[in-house]
């Protein structure tokens, strides 16, 4: 006999027993009321007499409510040990408090308008933080490593009109201000950064030798912002299924089901 099972007597007449669990009509004669047993694995219980019929049935609905609960709570602790590790939130929206913010198109990188602090996407340690390099307009510049979940070991990079609030060598988590967006100018551009963080990985041969003359969107920036909306960001409006150059295969390519969002 199966836990939480109910067996009731066949025997029972129809007069005898109320299944919404009231007592039976007193008119019933005595003698037509059997024995109902009732098993819930580990014991049994009798009732006999129509006084005793309401205490049965409540017995019944209350094994059965227990049945259900058990097995609601064996299912709610599969679906964690399954999904535990897909749930489990390692990054955010690091455009989450920018004023204004705008998706402008996705190049090397996507590129945004807006004003107020960027976040980094995960935990990381910065690689590069500057304000006055010369290879972008604006002069911004800031990388990091990326060191937990799907994309851990790549670097991202924050360039243009943004000044870092962090240095090299710091660590960070999706609460770390990692620079500040200025309001005006051409706005920031963020992407995949090359291993070294020396430039967007779309310069590399294995990206397509693409730089700042295009063609756009490449397959890199798309990929970027691909990761971006997964956490909650715009899609740019150039976003697509396809790109010029070529996308790494160590990336990820579908990161709405790579953070089990």
């Amino acid at each position: 006999m199966a836990a939480g099972a109910v067996v009731v007597g066949a025997a029972v007449t129809p007069a005898a027993v109320s299944w919404l669990g009231q007592p039976a009509p007193a008119s019933a004669p005595a003698a037509a009321l059997r024995p109902l047993s009732v098993s819930n694995g580990h014991s049994a219980v009798t009732r006999t007499g129509a006084g005793s019929t309401y205490q049965l049935g409540s017995y019944i609905t209350a094994v059965k409510r227990q049945a259900r609960r058990a097995a609601m709570e064996r299912a709610s602790r599969r679906h964690r040990r399954r999904h535990h590790a897909t749930v489990r939130v390692v990054y955010e929206n690091p455009l989450r408090d920018i004023s204004g913010l705008i998706p402008q198109r996705v190049d090397m990188g996507v590129d945004f308008v807006g004003s107020g602090p960027v976040y980094a996407i995960g935990d990381g340690v910065v690689t590069a933080a500057t304000g006055v390099s010369g290879g972008w307009p604006g002069g911004g510049w800031i990388t990091y490593q990326i060191t937990d979940g799907p994309a851990a070991g790549e670097v991202v990079y924050v360039a243009e009109d943004v000044r870092p609030t962090v240095t090299a060598g710091e660590k960070v988590t999706p609460s770390t201000v990692i620079g500040n967006m200025l309001a005006g100018g051409t706005g920031i551009e963020t992407g995949w950064a090359m291993p070294n963080s020396a430039s967007a990985e779309s310069q590399l041969a294995e990206a397509g030798g693409i730089s700042g003359g295009g063609p756009f969107p490449t397959d890199v920036g798309l990929n970027f912002d691909g990761l971006l909306q997964a956490v909650g960001v715009p899609a740019a409006p150039n976003f697509g299924p396809t790109g010029y150059g070529t996308l790494p295969a160590r990336y990820p390519t579908d990161w709405a089901a790579a953070l089990g969002v």
